[in-house]
């Protein structure tokens, strides 16, 4: 099983990269149907996450990143590359995707997928708003054409 899952808030322009390009994949799957793909939502739920990947051999996470890189700039980076356990808290909501992963493969051991990738797009705008800035759009598309092409490589 491959998971696909796209973070961030619709609600802060750019911010919304990961969960835009969710949203298209959805669409795509439903005009493409692949029963060992599946794609979601996860907004700012890391907790959530964890969760749906759980059971998956293959997980893709898309974000957005605040780096000072170049707005636009597309990062692939491996999963362990950006794992990290959560701090002490009793606060879920400071529970993210990058503890997900360090804390899936912690609690649900060989059930977690061992392949993670991470896609991060540079982000231009982070303000309220509900548009994305041209270059992180152009990213977004970018980002979009080369996972449906994974899509289609795990289906063969």
């Amino acid at each position: 099983m491959l998971t696909i899952i796209g973070c961030g808030n619709l609600n802060r322009s750019d911010d919304a990269v990961g969960v835009i390009i969710a949203q298209r994949l959805q669409r795509y799957l439903n005009e493409h149907p692949q029963p060992n793909v599946q794609v979601y939502d996860c907004g700012t739920a890391g907790m959530e996450v964890m969760f749906q990947a759980r059971g998956s051999k293959k997980l893709i996470i898309v974000d957005a990143s605040s780096t000072g890189s170049e707005p636009g700039a597309v990062f692939k980076v491996p999963g362990e590359e950006l794992e990290a356990l959560p701090e002490p808290t009793y606060n879920l909501h400071s529970f993210r995707w990058d503890n997900a992963l360090a804390a899936g493969k912690k609690i649900f051991k060989d059930n977690f997928p061992e392949e993670v990738t991470v896609y991060l797009i540079e982000a231009e705008n982070l303000s309220l708003g509900l548009e994305l800035s041209l270059a992180v759009n152009n990213s977004a598309n970018l980002v979009f054409e080369e996972v449906v092409a994974i899509i289609k490589q795990n289906v063969l």
